[in-house]
C-alpha cells in the first residue's frame, strides 16, 4: 500500500473508530500504578522503565522507585549511585542516568516547570519522540501520537502498511497516519488505548483479531494477512564476546571492580573480566599464568588460583552476547590502590549496584539469586 492511500477513511469512519477504541478502553483499561493520575513525572519514569522491559516486571520497580524518589526534585538531587541501586535489575542503566539528567534539567533549567509540548519535551535527556508524545498527550492534552512498538503493530495491521518499521524514516509515515485519528478531547486515553490494544488483541505473539474491539477496521484481518504485519527487517545477531570472570576471594570478601564511567554497564560493580581476545596467542595451558600476569600488572594483587569446577555463564545484551568462564583465585586482602575496586562480603552485596549479568555470576557460585 502506497503512502498516499494510507488514510482514506471518511470522517464518520474515523469517529466510529475512535468510539470503538475508547469505549473498549473505558471498560478494559489495564490498572497500572502510573495511570492513577496524569502527573508528567509519573509518566516519564514509567515510560523510561518500560523501554525494553515487560510491564509486570516494571510495576514493583516503579513502586519502589517512586517511594524512594517521590518527586522530580527528589530524583534530581539524589546521588547517582543511589539511583543506580534503585534501578538494579532493570538493566540498560543508561536509562536511569538519562532519567536523572532529565530531572535535573527540569529543576535547574526549567525552574521546576515542565515543558508541555512534545517538541519541548524532546530537549530533555533520554526523551525521544515516543516518550515525549506519551507525556505531552497524557499529561498536557497535546494531540500527538505516541509511536512505540504497539502503535507500529496496531496501525500497520489496520492499514496494511508495508513500510519497514526498522527504518527510522518510517516513523514519519506512521505519525502522518495516526495524527488525524486522535480525538482532540482525549489524546492521552487514545494513545494508552493503543498501547493496551497492542499488548492484547493485537499482540505480536498471540493476536486475537477476531475478538478485537476494532476488528471492523482491521484491513489485515479482513484480508487474512495479520501475520504479515508489521513489516520489519531482522536484527543482526549479537556479537559474541568471551571473557574470564575472576572470582577473587580474600578474608575481606570478594573482589568487585567498578566498570568505567562510559560504555557497557557504566559505573556498576562486577567481578573483574579478562577479555579472552587478549589471550588468543597464548597456549591453553599457559592462559592462567597470562591471566595472573595481566591482572596482577593492573591491580597489584598476586593471585593463587583455586578450582571452581567448570562454571560458565552467558548473558545477552541487545547487540552483544557475553560468554564468561569463571576462574577462582585467592588473594591477600590488601589495599586496592591501582584499580577502582573493593572487597565486598556476601552480606554486603545488596549495598552496591550490581548488573543482572553479575547476579547471574553470583547465582552460578551459589552466592545469591537473581532477585
Amino acid at each position: 500500500m502506497t503512502n498516499n492511500k494510507l488514510m482514506d477513511w471518511p470522517p464518520e469512519k474515523v469517529a466510529a473508530f475512535q468510539q470503538a477504541l475508547l469505549d473498549w478502553y473505558d471498560g478494559h483499561a489495564r490498572t497500572l500504578p502510573w495511570r492513577q493520575d496524569h502527573d508528567p513525572y509519573h509518566v516519564m519514569v514509567s515510560e523510561l522503565m518500560l523501554q525494553q522491559t515487560q510491564v509486570q516486571t516494571v510495576i514493583p520497580y516503579y513502586k519502589r522507585f517512586m517511594a524512594q524518589f517521590p518527586t522530580v526534585e527528589a530524583l534530581a538531587v539524589a546521588p547517582e549511585a543511589t539511583v543506580l541501586k534503585a534501578w538494579e535489575g532493570l538493566g540498560y542503566y543508561s536509562r536511569a542516568r538519562r532519567l536523572q539528567q532529565a530531572a535535573k534539567q527540569i529543576v535547574n533549567d526549567y525552574g521546576g516547570k515542565w515543558p508541555k509540548t512534545s517538541a519541548e519535551l524532546q530537549t530533555l535527556a533520554g526523551i525521544g519522540p515516543y516518550t515525549a508524545g506519551a507525556i505531552a498527550s497524557i499529561s498536557f492534552g497535546e494531540v500527538v501520537p505516541a509511536i512505540d512498538g504497539n502503535a507500529f503493530r496496531v496501525f500497520a495491521r489496520l492499514f496494511k502498511v508495508d513500510a519497514d518499521i526498522a527504518r527510522p524514516q518510517t516513523r514519519q509515515v506512521f505519525y502522518d497516519l495516526i495524527r488525524p485519528l486522535i480525538p482532540k478531547d482525549r489524546p492521552g486515553d487514545f494513545n494508552q488505548a493503543v498501547m493496551d490494544l497492542g499488548s492484547s488483541y493485537m499482540s505480536a505473539s498471540h493476536p486475537d483479531p477476531e475478538h478485537s474491539p476494532v476488528r471492523d477496521f482491521d484491513a489485515s484481518y479482513r484480508d487474512g494477512v495479520v501475520a504479515d504485519y508489521p513489516v520489519k527487517t531482522k536484527k543482526p545477531r549479537p556479537v559474541v564476546h568471551r571473557y574470564f570472570a575472576l572470582v577473587v576471594r580474600s578474608d575481606a570478601g570478594y573482589l568487585f571492580e567498578q566498570r568505567p564511567s562510559t560504555g557497557m554497564l557504566a559505573d556498576l560493580w562486577m567481578f573483574p573480566l579478562i577479555d579472552m581476545a587478549d589471550l588468543e596467542a597464548t597456549m591453553m595451558s599457559d592462559q592462567l599464568d597470562e591471566v595472573s600476569r595481566i591482572f596482577g600488572a593492573s591491580s597489584g594483587l598476586s593471585l593463587t588460583f583455586a578450582d571452581l569446577g567448570v562454571k560458565q555463564v552467558q548473558h545477552t545484551f541487545t547487540h552483544q552476547r557475553w560468554q564468561m568462564t569463571l576462574i577462582g583465585a585467592d588473594a591477600k586482602a590488601e589495599e586496592l590502590k591501582f584499580i577502582p575496586a573493593r572487597w565486598v562480603a556476601p552480606k554486603d552485596f545488596g549495598k552496591i549496584a550490581l548488573p543482572t549479568v553479575q547476579k547471574k555470576l553470583n547465582q552460578a557460585l551459589g552466592l545469591g539469586d537473581l532477585d
